[in-house]
């Protein structure tokens, strides 16, 4: 198994090195200093698995990780003492996670842990498997017990088609108010907002109208060349909607960041959020804010989406709590809001 280290610390490259390879088979082809020179050295050498740290001098870990793994297709093992970034690590591509220890602390129970995580990424990723989810599919999985009270979604080019595939997939009596937002050409939106309700025929689709109190199971889709926002939540957690005609946001109306603030800013940790295909950025802040507010972000994987643009730019931002395929994320909503009325 050929390895790279990448850490600042060159003492703490040396401590992984040399204790490695006391396994016969596992070769440190590259022991860098930064997530650049990691990607350097990656190119060149091919490794079956790189080890990194997170914070790193000219390019940090997580930035080298979004490109060694879902560029050069080769596992990164997150070693690191930033607990706290853990989500971020496996939004980036991460295939495992391992909080750093303190030096005096690297027994050799911890190596061999490593060695069978390094086993495990480089066996999958060998065998033309992804091995970027597993590991963290725990983690993810207990913080769903929060209660929910909107899903809103944010789309762009391809959304269409995408927003039809995951409406569809929520099935009947959904439990919760859908806003949804997608750039479109104005004469537009009412032909794609009546062909979205004849295709989800589970869930009705319509656009949303100024004034009116949003109820559960209809999707409420903001009229072209007009933002969608909340105006206020009444007392049974029902968001009453505002058509606002305030500027584009960078030249976008409307804007999704826009849709997707306010209802961070009205429900907090009680906020649902998709962001789907689409070109720009269009969104990133908003999952930011949701997420950073204790709510719930899912961004489209780059496999399915039609323009890996927005998605990409929530991931840079640190704004997705999950990054999931199209085919995947109805599902995920679903267990999310499981037993909820």
């Amino acid at each position: 198994m050929k390895l790279i280290i990448a850490d600042d610390s060159a003492v703490i490259r040396a401590i992984l090195a040399q204790n490695l390879t006391k396994e016969d088979g596992i070769e440190i082809v590259a022991s860098v200093s930064n997530g650049r020179r990691a990607i350097d050295s990656a190119k060149t050498e091919r490794p079956d698995a790189v080890i990194s740290d997170i914070n790193m001098p000219e390019m940090d870990g997580l930035e080298a990780t979004k490109i060694l793994s879902k560029t050069l297709r080769i596992p990164v093992i997150i070693l690191s003492e930033d607990a706290p970034k853990l989500l971020a690590a496996k939004s980036a591509g991460a295939a495992d996670f391992i909080e750093k220890p303190k030096l005096s602390e690297y027994s050799e129970a911890f190596f061999s842990d490593l060695r069978a995580r390094l086993r495990k990424v480089a066996g999958d990723e060998i065998s033309g498997r992804q091995a970027s989810s597993a590991p963290f599919a725990k983690t993810v999985r207990e913080t769903s017990f929060k209660s929910y009270r909107i899903l809103c979604i944010g789309a762009s080019t391809g959304g269409p088609t995408a927003v039809a595939d995951v409406l569809r997939g929520l099935g009947k009596n959904f439990p919760l108010p859908v806003l949804y937002a997608q750039h479109i050409e104005v004469g537009a939106d009412k032909n794609m907002a009546d062909w979205l309700d004849s295709t989800c025929d589970n869930i009705h689709v319509r656009l949303a109208r100024n004034g009116e109190e949003a109820v559960p199971g209809t999707v409420y889709m903001a009229p072209a060349d007009t933002h969608l926002v909340i105006d206020f939540v009444k007392s049974n957690s029902h968001p009453v909607l505002r058509i606002s005609d305030e500027p584009p946001e960078r030249f976008l109306r409307p804007a999704v960041n826009k849709l997707f603030r306010s209802a961070a800013t009205f429900y907090r940790k009680s906020c649902l959020t998709i962001l789907l295909t689409g070109m720009g950025r269009d969104g990133a802040d908003g999952c930011k804010m949701i997420r950073d507010m204790g709510g719930w972000t899912i961004v489209e994987d780059e496999s399915t989406c039609a323009v890996f643009g927005m998605p990409a730019a929530a991931i840079e931002e640190g704004g997705a709590c999950e990054v999931l395929p199209r085919h995947e994320i109805a599902a995920r909503i679903l267990s999310l809001v499981a037993g909820q009325t």
